[in-house]
């Protein structure tokens, strides 16, 4: 229990020291693809940065794996961190890393309340338009006969691609091109099917309120209906002789009054 313990606490200090470094990476991952003709030394700074960032979530998935009780369990239930770790800082895998970090440092973020899931929804499609218009981009530039020479027809290729709409107007050449292309259609389709079954959760969710306030007061009737009746039996007993009142036809008034 300690360690478990132990482990959530480190997850919580370091998510949003995680957070930056990520995005640290993302911008280190950028710089050079969108401005290849940058100096020397920005190319540089920019490596060393994803160095740096690589071997912090290292050591971060390291020690969470021995706070972990069941380090087996760990291992299973967190593959996406083991590949982030694994997998050579070279292009273009990195831009899986980047994908994976930015996974691992979402769902930290939904360990705070004020995060919603549709803004976690939202951020991973942000990220994922945006990295794979940078990573479709680097394949596909300098590519024989590719289509997509710039930061806006890579921007544009990876809006159609993520929402299955294709228009064909640019498409990836290469095989790794469309291996990218794969990825961002089958995550379009998955942050499709969260948003639906938010949507739809939340509507079962409200339907379930009223459901639950409906026969709330269905209970309240019940129950003042029932205390009608023991007052009306109590007043019954408590008449004179222990009789209820007897009404009585008043003449020529068409009125009955209760007679004792």
């Amino acid at each position: 229990m300690k360690q478990q313990t132990a482990q959530v606490r480190w997850e919580r200090r370091t998510q949003n020291p995680l957070l930056v470094l990520a995005l640290a990476f993302a911008v280190a991952y950028a710089v050079p693809i969108v401005a290849p003709d940058a100096a020397r030394g920005v190319h540089r700074a920019c490596a060393w940065t994803e160095w740096v960032v690589w071997g912090a979530f290292a050591l971060d998935y390291l020690v969470r794996l021995a706070l972990a009780p069941a380090k087996w369990l760990f291992v299973r239930s967190h593959p996406l961190d083991l590949l982030a770790v694994l997998l050579p800082l070279a292009r273009p895998l990195r831009l899986l890393r980047l994908v994976s970090t930015l996974l691992l440092v979402g769902r930290r973020a939904r360990m705070a309340s004020q995060i919603t899931l549709t803004a976690y929804v939202a951020g991973a499609v942000v990220g994922l338009l945006m990295f794979g218009s940078l990573a479709v981009l680097e394949v596909e530039r300098d590519a024989p006969g590719g289509n997509i020479k710039s930061l806006g027809d890579a921007v544009w290729w990876s809006f159609t691609t993520m929402t299955t709409v294709g228009y064909g107007d640019h498409s990836p050449t290469t095989g790794l091109g469309r291996f990218l292309a794969v990825g961002l259609m089958l995550s379009g389709i998955a942050l499709l099917g969260v948003v639906t079954a938010n949507i739809a959760a939340w509507f079962i969710a409200r339907f379930e309120r009223d459901d639950v306030e409906e026969r709330r007061r269905t209970a309240l009737l019940d129950a003042l209906m029932v205390e009608v009746r023991e007052l009306r039996a109590e007043v019954g007993r408590l008449s004179p002789e222990g009789r209820p009142a007897v009404p009585q036809q008043v003449p020529g008034s068409g009125v009955s009054s209760p007679t004792p």
